[in-house]
């Protein structure tokens, strides 16, 4: 049984996804405890050929293993849908929210992930010490729990407030490059070119900070909690947030979590 499942939609990605799977595989101690399931969309068979003929021979080299699944384009506004439909597929401990243009710069991340067995979110540094897990590792048991990874498409948004209000978050001494077009200045393809975002309109029911998301995270935490709480994993935190005795949000804008203050000067 695999450890790691790294769950991957791409599009449109060619050498790019081919370098970020080669360093997910180049820096792991133990790539045969690491399986990818990747989301690729039923229009785009140039991504689906490459990945054959150029991605798959190596993976089988390491002797990990990969599943394609093939969707009707979702778009990146439905990113969750993607990342979801794999979380409910894979088999291993951690689920490992990758992008394909993510590259792993650390020897040895798959055994950092592996010495933890706590009931955690997981956070790998990046995007400029962004206080987000941006590429959040969750326990297969948060599907469980809620029935989904996240109910929105910015999934590691959504994941990392959760894992704040619980006090789950934890750091690992992991680096990735995110080798985006407005962070980097790379890859300004048409992939990027074409993505949007649901959030900066409060109002507009789907916005990631809409009253209805807001309650939907809480709702998903305490769910979670419940679950903590009948393992015997200590919930005292979110209990004095539910007494209106702590401030969830006190760690997320610590500069332990948020160093370059991207979060904590929007306080």
């Amino acid at each position: 049984m695999p450890l790691i499942s790294v769950l991957l939609p791409t599009r449109g990605r060619t050498d790019t996804l081919r370098r970020s799977v080669q360093s997910l595989l180049n820096h792991a101690l133990k790539p045969e405890q690491v399986e990818f399931l990747l989301a690729f969309d039923n229009d785009d068979t140039e991504s689906v050929e490459w990945f054959q003929n150029n991605i798959a021979d190596q993976i089988d080299q390491a002797e990990s293993v990969y599943t394609c699944y093939s969707y009707e384009p979702l778009g990146y506004i439905r990113l969750n849908a993607y990342v979801n439909s794999l979380a409910e597929r894979a088999t291993g401990r951690w689920l490992l929210f990758w992008n394909d243009d993510a590259v792993m710069q650390t020897v040895g991340w798959d055994q950092e992930i592996a010495q933890h067995n706590e009931f955690a979110v997981l956070r790998m540094p990046a995007h400029n010490e962004h206080p987000y897990a941006i590429f959040p590792v969750v326990p297969q048991e948060w599907v469980d729990v809620c029935g989904y990874v996240s109910a929105h498409q910015l999934t590691d948004a959504w994941v990392s407030q959760i894992a704040y209000l619980l006090d789950i978050m934890i750091n690992i001494p992991v680096k990735v490059l995110h080798d985006r077009y407005d962070l980097t200045g790379n890859n300004e393809d048409s992939t990027y070119q074409k993505r949007s975002v649901l959030e900066g309109n409060i109002d507009a029911p789907g916005d990631f900070n809409h009253v209805d998301q807001r309650r939907a995270r809480f709702n998903d935490a305490k769910k979670i909690a419940n679950f903590l709480r009948e393992n015997g994993q200590d919930t005292s935190w979110f209990d004095r947030v539910l007494e209106g005795k702590q401030n969830p949000w006190v760690k997320m804008i610590d500069p332990k979590y948020d160093p370059n203050q991207q979060l904590s000067r929007l306080q």
